[in-house]
C-alpha cells in the first residue's frame, strides 16, 4: 500500500514538473527585433551575379517558395492563405508601398520580417544572397510600372 501511494506521488509530481516545461514560443515583435539586430547592410556587400536574368530568375524562385502564398502571384496581397489567417498582407505593387523605391530597405524588411505576422526570413533560412534576389526581383519585376520603368531598366 505505501508503494502504491509513493508511486502515486511521485506520478503527481512528474506531471507537475512538466507543465513547468511548457514550450512558450517568442513573442513576434522580440522575433524581429532580434533579426533586426542581426541585419547588415554589409551582408550584401560582396554579392555578384552573373547577369541580371539570373538575379531575376533566383528573386522568382524565392518568391514563387516563400511570399507568394501571403503576397500573391503578382504582389498585390490579401490572398486567401492570408484572410484565412487573419493576416493584414501589404500589396508589393501600390504606389505608396514603403519600400517601393528602396533597396534597401526592401533586403532589411525581407531578413528582419514583420511584428504582424511576416516571417524573420534571414534567421529562418533564406540567405542574403536569396533575400537580394527576391528583393530585386520585387522592385524590378513585379514594379516596373509604379517605377517609371520599362520591364529591360537596370537598377542596381
Amino acid at each position: 500500500m505505501r508503494r502504491a501511494h509513493l508511486a502515486a506521488a511521485l506520478a503527481a509530481l512528474a506531471l507537475t514538473g512538466c507543465e513547468k516545461h511548457e514550450f512558450e514560443p517568442p513573442d513576434r515583435a522580440r522575433q524581429v527585433a532580434q533579426a533586426d539586430s542581426a541585419f547588415s547592410p554589409a551582408l550584401f556587400d560582396s554579392l555578384t551575379w552573373a547577369s541580371r536574368e539570373q538575379r531575376l530568375q533566383t528573386g522568382n524562385e524565392v518568391y514563387a517558395a516563400h511570399c507568394r502564398k501571403c503576397h500573391g502571384p503578382l504582389g498585390e496581397g490579401a490572398t486567401e492563405y492570408a484572410r484565412q489567417r487573419g493576416l493584414e498582407v501589404p500589396s508589393l505593387v501600390e504606389p505608396e508601398w514603403g519600400y517601393a523605391r528602396d533597396l534597401e530597405g526592401a533586403r532589411r524588411r525581407v531578413f528582419t520580417g514583420h511584428p504582424a505576422g511576416m516571417p524573420t526570413w534571414g534567421v529562418a533560412g533564406i540567405t542574403p544572397r536569396e533575400i537580394d534576389a527576391v528583393s530585386f526581383y520585387i522592385l524590378e519585376q513585379l514594379r516596373p510600372d509604379v517605377l517609371g520603368h520599362g520591364a529591360g531598366a537596370t537598377r542596381r
